[in-house]
């Protein structure tokens, strides 16, 4: 997820969206985590979530290419949709850059299935999902450098990027729990950046 010097993807859901066709998107992406929480992620399939929109399967696959892309669409539409924190200057580099790291790393801590189905997906060696890893990384990258401002260097920023991401890929492969998290990426942003853990 490194993004320095990349340009941004197209929309990953293949082109623009009409106002219609966006609203088909986001019965989709709904429906999509209703069909997870019914019958996981290994019963899911792109026409599952289709027939549960109300929407034909030829449609849905416009839209998605895979599962995977879809569950990594929903984790982007969840991270991109989150308010922006102001950034407060008098905390420390160490407790700003841990705000934004669990921005990301918990956007779907509270849904069991969701999560361990976007560690999975996101994972993916599709075009699609590639794209949205590229995004999703970008804007991690953008959240964290303007919250430390010149607080921090690149190589900084990096190490506390693949912090966040190395947390998220054990906890996919069940070696932590979610719980763990919070603490482990104060820990480290205060490592990085000087100071104490929160």
């Amino acid at each position: 997820m490194s993004s320095t010097g990349v340009q941004v993807p197209a929309p990953a859901t293949r082109r623009h969206l009409s106002d219609r066709q966006a609203r088909t998107v986001d019965r989709l992406t709904e429906a999509a985590v209703a069909e997870l929480i019914a019958t996981g992620y290994s019963a899911l399939t792109v026409r599952s979530v289709a027939k549960r929109a109300g929407v034909a399967p030829a449609t849905a696959y416009t839209y998605f290419a895979s599962k995977e892309h879809l569950v990594a669409e929903v984790f982007w539409r969840r991270f991109d949709g989150q308010d922006a924190a102001p950034i407060d200057r008098r905390r420390s580099p160490a407790n700003r850059a841990t705000d934004v790291l669990l921005g990301f790393a918990l956007v779907v801590a509270d849904e069991t299935e969701l999560a361990a189905a976007c560690t999975v997906a996101l994972l993916a060696d599709d075009p699609e999902v590639r794209e949205l890893r590229l995004r999703i990384g970008l804007e991690m990258h953008r959240r964290l450098t303007e919250a430390l401002g010149d607080d921090a260097s690149p190589a900084a920023v990096q190490t506390l990027e693949l912090a966040t991401t190395g947390a998220l890929l054990q906890v996919g492969t069940g070696h932590l729990a979610y719980d763990a998290i919070p603490g482990l990426l104060a820990d480290a942003a205060a490592l990085v950046l000087g100071g104490a853990a929160r």
